[in-house]
């Protein structure tokens, strides 16, 4: 068992109160509550006679049920399920006697409030175990008290509390009422890993069936009565801005309410106010169809303000940067220079990749509802917590009269985490005086940037005559920033060792893209150290280990931002279950292995060839991220990460010309095809008592290195450059 302190007080707690019906309400400073759907309630219990509007609170009604709200958007990262099953663990409650419904935004509870860097679990771990324990401990000091017994005289669990040397038992929501004077314990004891019951399980995505029923749950799925529907209009390139626009020709369309100019610029503007264009024209209307029709009808001055960039000029500037650009960051041990002069071998090559836009299935939209004194918000946003600070600069009103409340995100990757969708649904809402809803259209989202920047790093090292690594380095560009983390692996393993992490200048919007630079470097780096591997005569995974098994005992530099064990023990668990060395006759294997988001992930492809063409047969996957709260959405996870990193890295790409993306919408930008998945992804896990790490980014950026390593097998063709533009040659 594990004592821990609370962390609460009578302050912090908001509210502990007795409820109609005999229910208890706990509060606690890192949820905010609203009213439950009863829809949701768990089968086979009666629904509480009462519910209750309270701030932050895990509730218990007197029939038993828990309701717990979850503070994170849903990103498709499965929260709403895991979040409650570590509270219902610790709590003793069965998990069919639990409910979780969406919080609204509300800072003064809370910290960390936003979906992103895959954190939700891993910075809610404690207060979530908390919350339960402290739970269960006033309940069962009630039923104590009932008994005339002390605390340590009686048990919890599945719901019920029992006496331990006696017959009597009472259930939680008989006894909620009479725990509600019972004094906040200072410490609780959480359990030992090793007695979770419902922690590491496969449980099942609470909002599923609603989701393939098409149920209400997303933002474009909002109706207000009274809401108009509003679109925009940005500038057709970067480096152009608008001047005016036909406004009463637009006004007098059919089923056209208003048109006119917004500005969303802000003074102080924070890291997730970045946008491409400030200055668009609003149109609003009965119906979209009505406003593409109105968007058609458009005839717009624009003016040009800055240079109209293209993609032959952006190759250029990253090759010229890997020369001679300006370096943010940089890491040598050793002596690179001298050795790479004595090296017996020495290999170097260049990657690259594209920009690339996000694409979520869902495209952005907001409801609004602005009057002169406040502003409601209603949407599909990863940062509720920087669209309420924004929008309340935008409208110059102040914080506590915004109020944000999310619905389910059909997608972010990143998107969703800049808020100009929602500022700009403000400023129109403002604008006529009543609420409406902002959709954009694909191609307005693909072209009006926050893009993957576009990368190019040089890989070059090192051997001596044993076939021994001794000089590595790495340096690479990127617009706006540079994709190397210059105290990753392989840093740490090896004596001369030099990286360089280099920006370069653009006017292009870029922003964070699933796995920010891994989604990249990744696999830059992993078919760079198969090449090295097959240079020394090596097998791609006893290279990697030698690698780490430096790293394990006798590490160069002390600022190496890995585990050097964890890294080499997800190659050895992905080894042992694909069986790697064990020949299999038409199957060509790649392997991968990287860490970011405090998680380690190795994968190995199995790739066959039919019809003189290379299909993805299987894809084998290890993943260290500490310990597994819900095995079914986290092998979830990292297969939809295989997926995105095999289709990203194999056919996506923007280009652009005179300032403007020439891809913008699926007939130009090709995403991956059901038929061309794999055909088999199985998943494992390291076993450890570790706390969670992320896993929403973590499966992407290896999947690119290993398909290239097996594509090589395969066909004897080396993929430097993203997408690998196979077209169909990839069948699924």
């Amino acid at each position: 068992m594990t004592q821990i302190k609370t962390q609460y007080n009578r302050r912090s707690f908001i509210k502990v109160s007795a409820a109609a019906g005999g229910g208890m309400l706990i509060g606690f400073s890192w949820l905010n509550g609203c009213k439950p759907n009863s829809k949701e309630i768990a089968a086979g219990l009666p629904v509480p006679k009462e519910w209750f509007d309270i701030n932050g609170y895990i509730k218990i009604g007197d029939t038993g049920l828990v309701t717990i709200f979850s503070p994170n958007p849903e990103i498709g990262q499965n929260v709403r399920t895991s979040m409650p099953m570590i509270v219902a663990e610790e709590l003793e409650v069965p998990w069919e006697n639990v409910v979780v419904e969406q919080a609204p935004l509300n800072t003064g509870f809370y910290q960390n409030q936003f979906a992103g860097g895959s954190l939700s679990i891993r910075l809610s771990w404690n207060a979530l175990r908390m919350a339960g324990a402290t739970g269960k401990r006033m309940l069962m000091e009630a039923a104590a008290k009932e008994w005339g017994l002390q605390v340590d005289e009686v048990t919890a669990s599945e719901g019920v509390i029992k006496e331990n040397n006696g017959t009597r038992s009472v259930g939680y929501g008989e006894i909620a009422a009479k725990a509600v004077g019972i004094e906040i314990p200072e410490e609780v004891t959480l359990k030992n890993v090793n007695d979770f019951k419902l922690i590491g399980t496969d449980v099942k995505n609470v909002d599923g069936k609603k989701i393939v029923t098409g149920q209400p749950l997303f933002g474009l799925d909002f109706q207000r009565e009274g809401m108009k529907l509003a679109m925009i209009q940005h500038p057709p390139a970067f480096g152009m801005q608008l001047v005016d626009f036909n406004e009463d020709e637009i006004k007098n369309m059919p089923g056209i309410s208003d048109a006119f100019i917004i500005d969303t610029t802000i003074a102080e503007p924070g890291m997730f106010d970045e946008v491409g264009f400030k200055k668009l024209v609003a149109i609003v209307g009965d119906s979209t169809w009505q406003l593409m029709q109105a968007k058609k009808a458009l005839k717009v001055n624009w003016e040009t303000t800055s240079e109209l960039e293209n993609s032959e000029l952006h190759i250029q500037r990253l090759e010229e940067a890997l020369v001679s650009g300006e370096v943010e960051e940089t890491r040598t041990d050793g002596d690179p220079e001298a050795a790479f002069k004595k090296a017996a071998k020495v290999i170097e090559r260049t990657y690259s990749a594209p920009f690339i836009a996000h694409n979520t299935l869902e495209p952005m939209n907001f409801f609004a509802n602005v009057t002169d004194t406040a502003a409601e918000l209603i949407g599909p946003t990863q940062t509720p917590e920087a669209l309420e600070g924004s929008v309340a600069k935008l409208l110059n009103l102040p914080l506590e009269n915004i109020t944000v409340n999310m619905t389910r995100i059909g997608g972010g990757f990143g998107r969703r985490l800049y808020v100009h969708f929602g500022l700009e649904a403000a400023a129109i809402s403002k604008k006529i005086g009543g609420p409406v809803k902002l959709i954009y259209s694909r191609e307005d989202d693909m072209t009006q940037g926050t893009y993957r920047p576009t990368y190019r790093s040089v890989y070059k090292a090192g051997l001596d005559e044993n076939n021994t690594l001794i000089a590595f380095s790495v340096k690479g560009a990127g617009l706006t920033e540079g994709p190397v983390f210059v105290n990753r692996f392989p840093a740490g393993t090896v004596d001369n060792y030099l990286a360089q992490r280099i920006k370069v200048a653009t006017n292009i919007t870029t922003g964070a893209w699933r796995a920010p630079r891994s989604n990249f470097t990744a696999g830059a780096e992993q078919a760079f150290l198969d090449e090295v591997a097959e240079l020394a005569g090596k097998d791609p995974i006893d290279f990697r280990l030698e690698l780490f098994e430096r790293a394990i005992k006798n590490p160069v530099g002390e600022k190496n931002e890995y585990e050097a064990e964890r890294y080499a023990g997800v190659l050895k668990l992905v080894k042992e279950k694909a069986n790697w060395g064990e020949a299999k006759q038409g199957v060509h294997r790649g392997v991968a292995a990287y860490f970011c988001h405090s998680t380690y992930v190795a994968e190995i492809f199995d790739i066959v060839m039919k019809n003189d063409k290379p299909v993805i047969a299987k894809v084998w996957c290890a993943a260290d991220c500490g310990i597994v709260v819900n095995k079914d959405g986290a092998k979830n996870m990292l297969e939809g990460g295989i997926i995105d990193g095999i289709g990203h890295g194999t056919y996506s790409q923007l280009t652009f010309e005179n300032g403007a993306p020439k891809q913008m919408n699926f007939d130009t930008y090709q995403l991956i095809r059901n038929s061309q998945v794999p055909k088999e992804i199985e998943v494992f896990f390291v076993d450890n008592d570790i706390d969670p790490t992320g896993l929403g980014e973590p499966g992407l950026p290896p999947a690119i290195g290993a398909l290239a390593n097996a594509l090589y097998k395969a066909t004897g063709q080396r993929h430097y450059h993203q997408p690998f533009n196979l077209e169909k040659q990839i069948i699924g």
